[in-house]
């Protein structure tokens, strides 16, 4: 399992992440940012091409 942390002080909720990897990061009905703190190693590619797209650097795995 993967181990996702969003510094939400730092999360502007541009949600760039979204498209990235929409099985583990959304935007909910008030445009917020709600993520899934673990995810299959399937999703691995997936995560870290959210943590690279994010503007604010917000996102992180915890290995």
């Amino acid at each position: 399992m993967i181990k996702i942390e969003v510094d939400m002080n730092q999360c502007q909720h541009y949600g760039q992440c979204v498209f990235e990897a929409p099985d583990n990061f959304t935007l909910n009905d008030d445009d917020k940012l709600e993520y899934v703190a673990e995810a299959p190693d399937s999703e691995r590619d997936n995560i870290e091409a959210a943590v690279d797209v994010c503007p604010m650097q917000a996102i992180r795995i915890v290995e």
